[in-house]
Formats: structure tokens, C-alpha cells, sequence
């Protein structure tokens, strides 16, 4: 009975204080709404100011490029099979650039995110400054990376695989480090008790238990950084995106070659992330990926 009675009083009290609550977050809320729309009507004013051309009647010229590209191709399809064994070998330099990018920097990751695991790095003082490291790595954009190296080292694939690479690491080593958080301590204990020094113990307590999740983002990343390999060739970092570049850039009389590699393109990314996928589900339930 004194329970309910007390009940009774706070009630009007604390319904009050949450209505106000309820309030203050809504003001706010509008607040922030109000804010976002400002800055971004005043940054697309600017845009159209500084633009060379007007936005809103340039909307009508979104298809122009895609159906020159498609009729230039179409009025010449009977060449389209030898546009795509030309440019078939810059599309292996892509894949492997992308692949040799993913290794290094997957390999990277792990060592990265082992000494940034709390609970399992070898120098704990040092987490943090692991965990930067991993920051600063794909805190920079892949292109940028790869235009500084271009200015340094010159044009060629060895600038994207360096750029790809350092982004790589930074990626997956967020994303191990978070995975080795969940990995069981027991291994690591009796590795011990049997005198096993850090090395040991990361190698055969921890990597076992977390490997078949490695290679599932290993693999996601695979299929960004054949992406990522095919745009950096638009700042002459070779592979498929560089002749991509020259097409475009030539303009009509050459759309029909830039259609192959648009071809050439999409058909290997969707078989990458067909096979990817039917390998990260198979990792994923404990399927043998063979």
C-alpha cells in the first residue's frame, strides 16, 4: 500500500521531467536539422558559383556521355571481342595489383592488430600508439597516397600497390584487432604454462581460433581494392584504369574501346564477388572452402 502510494507522487514528477527531456532532445534535434539544410544550400550556392557550368540545366546532359559510349559500341560490335583481348592483359595488371596490395597489407594488418589488442598486445603502453598508426594508415585516401608516390617514384603500377597497401593495412588491422578481442584466452594460457614466448602464443593460440574471419575480410577488401586499382590508373598508376583514362579522354572514335573495358571491368568484379561471397559464407558456417 506505502508503495503504490509513493508510486502515485513520483508519477507527476518524473512524467514531467521525461516530457521535458523529450522536448529539449526534439529543439535540438531541429536545431541540428536546420543547420544541415543551411550548410547545405550554402554549399551547393557556392558550388554553382564557382562551377563552369549551371547545375540544374546541366541535367539533361546525365545520359549524353553513357549512350555516346553505348552507340559508338553498338555501331562497332563486331570489334567489340578484339577491344577485349587487347586490354585483357592491363586487366591482369589490375587484379594484380589489387591482389599483391591486398597480401602485403593484410599481412601488415595482423601484426598490427596483435600489438594493438588489449589484453594481448606485447607492450600494452604501446596500444595506443598502434591504434593511431592504423588511423593515420587509412586516414588518407588511396588516391592521395598515390599521387604523392606518382610525384616521388613515378607513374606505373608500384605507386598503386604501395597506396592500396598502406589503406589496406590500416582497414584490416581495425577490423583483426576487433576480432581478436573475441578470441579465447585458454590457448594462450597453457602456451604459456609450457614456457612460450608472445610470438608463439599469438601464432598458435591466437591466429588459429581467428583465421577463417581474416580471410573473410581479406577477401571484402580484395574486391574494393580491385576497385580501388582500376581508379588509381585515372592518375597514371597503370593497370585497366590508365587505358580507361586515355579512352575517355580521346573521346568519340575511341567509346567503343572504352565500352570494353566497361565490360571487362563489371564482369570481373561481380565473378570476384560471387567467388568471395561463396567463400566467406562457406568460412562463416565451417564449410571446407574446397
Amino acid at each position: 500500500m506505502a508503495l503504490a502510494e509513493t508510486t502515485s507522487e513520483i508519477s507527476p514528477s518524473v512524467t514531467s521531467s521525461y516530457m521535458a527531456m523529450i522536448r529539449r532532445k526534439r529543439m535540438m534535434s531541429g536545431i541540428m536539422l536546420a543547420i544541415f539544410v543551411v550548410l547545405l544550400v550554402s554549399g551547393f550556392l557556392v558550388a554553382q558559383e564557382r562551377n563552369a557550368g549551371d547545375f540544374l540545366p546541366g541535367l539533361s546532359n546525365v545520359l549524353g556521355f553513357p549512350s555516346d559510349v553505348v552507340s559508338e559500341a553498338w555501331e562497332n560490335r563486331a570489334q567489340l571481342p578484339g577491344f577485349l583481348a587487347t586490354y585483357f592483359p592491363s586487366l591482369i595488371e589490375t587484379i594484380n595489383i589489387a591482389a599483391l596490395s591486398t597480401l602485403v597489407g593484410g599481412l601488415a594488418a595482423i601484426v598490427l592488430s596483435l600489438f594493438a589488442t588489449r589484453g594481448l598486445a606485447k607492450y600494452p603502453r604501446l596500444v595506443p600508439v598502434f591504434r593511431r598508426t592504423m588511423d593515420l594508415l587509412r586516414a588518407f585516401p588511396e588516391i592521395v597516397i598515390a599521387l604523392v608516390l606518382i610525384f616521388i617514384i613515378g607513374g606505373g603500377p608500384v605507386p598503386a600497390m604501395i597506396a592500396i597497401a598502406l589503406h589496406t593495412a590500416g582497414a584490416l588491422g581495425k577490423l583483426f584487432s576487433e576480432i581478436n578481442e573475441n578470441a579465447h584466452l585458454g590457448p594462450l594460457e597453457g602456451l604459456e604454462s609450457v614456457g612460450a614466448n608472445w610470438s608463439q602464443r599469438m601464432l598458435l593460440g591466437i591466429v588459429p581460433q581467428v583465421a577463417p574471419n581474416y580471410l573473410s575480410y581479406a577477401l571484402l577488401r580484395f574486391e574494393i581494392n580491385i576497385r580501388a586499382s582500376a581508379i588509381l590508373g585515372f592518375v597514371g598508376a597503370g593497370g585497366i584504369g590508365y587505358d580507361l583514362r586515355n579512352t575517355i579522354t580521346f573521346g568519340m572514335g575511341k567509346f567503343d574501346e572504352a565500352a570494353a573495358i566497361f565490360i571487362l571491368l563489371f564482369v570481373t568484379i561481380v565473378l570476384v564477388d560471387q567467388l568471395s561471397s561463396t567463400v566467406r559464407d562457406r568460412l562463416t558456417h565451417g564449410k571446407p572452402v574446397l
